[in-house]
């Protein structure tokens, strides 16, 4: 530690089974709003409210259930957390000209600096990490997932 406190701020929603995902998306862009990210870093902010909608879309398709939304912002990364009521991990799978759907994961792969999956006694979270531009790069990852954009 080097002495400093951390700050942090964060904002939670819960979202129905029943709810648009496009509501999930215009919460996280109001909340990116507070940050200046969207005149700083619009193809950051892109990235992130896709993810979220891929996120939210997965607790609604995969788990069945209602999704709980948290961003959390801890001046070194933007933390997009969605919890689900099913214990499934996703994990990527390439495109596949075979199948309908099965990209989320892959896009979530490509697009956040770094995510990860963890089981819960009541289903799952899946946390994708988002820094701002400036400091984005190589960095440790988790679930296999990629570093580098």
């Amino acid at each position: 530690m080097d002495g400093s406190s951390l700050r942090a701020v964060g904002w939670a929603r819960s979202l129905p089974l029943n709810s648009e995902v496009k509501a999930a998306r215009d919460w996280a862009r109001e909340h990116l709003q507070t940050l200046g990210w969207a005149s700083r870093s619009p193809e950051t902010v892109d990235a992130i409210l896709l993810t979220v909608s891929e996120l939210v879309t997965n607790a609604y398709t995969h788990a069945h259930s209602d999704a709980q939304l948290i961003m959390t912002w801890d001046n070194r990364c933007l933390h997009i957390a969605v919890h689900d009521a099913s214990s499934a991990l996703p994990s990527p799978r390439p495109p596949s000209t075979e199948r309908d759907g099965g990209r989320g994961m892959f896009l979530v792969d490509a697009l956040a600096d770094t995510w990860e999956t963890r089981p819960c006694p009541h289903g799952k979270t899946v946390t994708a990490c988002f820094r701002p531009p400036e400091e984005t790069g190589p960095g440790p990852h988790r679930d296999g997932a990629r570093t580098e954009r």
